[in-house]
C-alpha cells in the first residue's frame, strides 16, 4: 500500500488527486496539504473533495508535521513551492511526483542533483494518452518532419499562467529530439506583423487561454498537398490525477532516480 501525501489539496487539482487517491487500489491518502491561511485548513479531506464521506485526513500547512505519514508527496502546485517539496523529500527519503509546470532550466537541473539521493518522477502530463502521442510524434517526425511545417497549438482554461504548457513544450521537444534539432534554436512563439516566408527548419507554438478548457494539444505536419494531425483532447483533470497516482504507486519500488511517465508506462 503506497501512502500518498498530495500538496495543494484545496485546489482544482489537489480535490480530484484525493479522488483518484481514494478510488486507486494499492493506495491511501496519507496527508493532505494547504497553504497556512487557507480556508481549508483543519478540514478533512474527504470534505475538501466533496467525497460526501470522511477520509479522516485533516489538511495541514507544514509537511513535518505529517513527514510519518506518506511514502509519496504528489506536487501539482508552483516552480517555487516544488522546488522547496523536492528538498524536503530528498531530507526525509520520500518520493515525489511533480506535474507542476513552468520550472526554469535551472530547476529542472536541481531535480537532476536530487535524484542522486531520491525518487522523482517529473513529468509535463500525466495522461497516458499524452504519452502515447508522445510516441506516436517521434514515428511522424522521423518520417514527415524534415519535409514539413510543423506546429503545436494548445488551449487551456483561463486560469493557465505559465504558456506554453509544459506538455506543448515536450511536444516540442520530442519532436526537435527526433529531427536532430535544438528547439531553442528553431522554436517560434507566435507570429505578429511582416514576418516573411516560413522557413522549414522552425517549430511555431500558437497559446490559446479561455474558458475552462482542460486541456487541448495539436501537432500539426503540414506539407504542400497533405497535412497530418496528432491531438489529445482532455475532458477531465481525472485523467492526469489517475496518471499521477498510478505513477505515485510505480515510484514507490524504484530505486533512487529521475523518471517521467514514459518510464512509468513502460513505453
Amino acid at each position: 500500500m503506497t501512502r500518498i501525501a498530495i500538496m495543494g489539496a484545496a485546489g482544482r487539482m489537489g480535490r480530484v488527486l484525493i479522488e483518484a487517491t481514494n478510488a486507486a487500489d494499492g493506495a491511501e491518502l496519507g496527508a493532505a496539504l494547504v497553504l497556512a491561511d487557507d480556508g481549508m485548513l483543519g478540514a478533512d479531506a474527504g470534505d475538501i473533495a466533496g467525497l460526501g464521506k470522511k477520509l479522516n485526513v485533516k489538511a495541514v500547512a507544514d509537511l513535518k508535521a505529517v513527514v510519518n505519514d506518506f511514502d509519496v508527496l504528489i506536487d501539482f502546485t508552483a516552480p517555487a513551492a516544488t522546488m522547496a517539496n523536492v528538498a524536503f523529500c530528498r531530507e526525509h527519503g520520500k518520493g515525489i511526483v511533480i506535474g507542476t509546470t513552468g520550472l526554469s532550466e535551472e530547476q529542472k537541473a536541481a531535480l537532476k542533483t536530487a535524484a542522486a539521493d531520491t525518487r522523482i518522477v517529473f513529468a509535463p502530463n500525466y495522461s497516458v494518452g499524452v504519452n502515447l502521442c508522445l510516441n506516436l510524434l517521434r514515428m511522424a517526425a522521423s518520417i514527415m518532419g524534415n519535409d514539413s511545417d510543423i506546429e503545436v497549438i494548445e488551449m487551456h482554461h483561463r486560469h493557465k499562467v505559465d504558456a506554453p504548457s509544459g506538455t506543448a513544450l515536450r511536444m516540442g521537444e520530442v519532436v526537435a529530439e527526433t529531427l536532430g534539432w535544438d528547439l531553442k534554436e528553431v522554436a517560434v512563439y507566435g507570429r505578429e506583423g511582416y514576418t516573411g516566408a516560413r522557413p522549414q527548419k522552425q517549430i511555431g507554438f500558437e497559446t490559446i487561454r479561455g474558458g475552462d478548457v482542460v486541456g487541448d494539444h495539436t501537432v500539426m505536419f503540414a506539407t504542400e498537398g497533405e497535412r497530418v494531425e496528432i491531438t489529445h483532447k482532455a475532458q477531465s483533470r481525472m485523467t492526469f490525477a489517475k496518471g499521477a497516482v498510478r505513477a505515485a504507486k510505480w515510484l514507490q519500488n524504484q530505486p533512487a532516480g529521475l523518471y517521467d511517465m514514459q518510464d512509468v508506462l513502460g513505453f
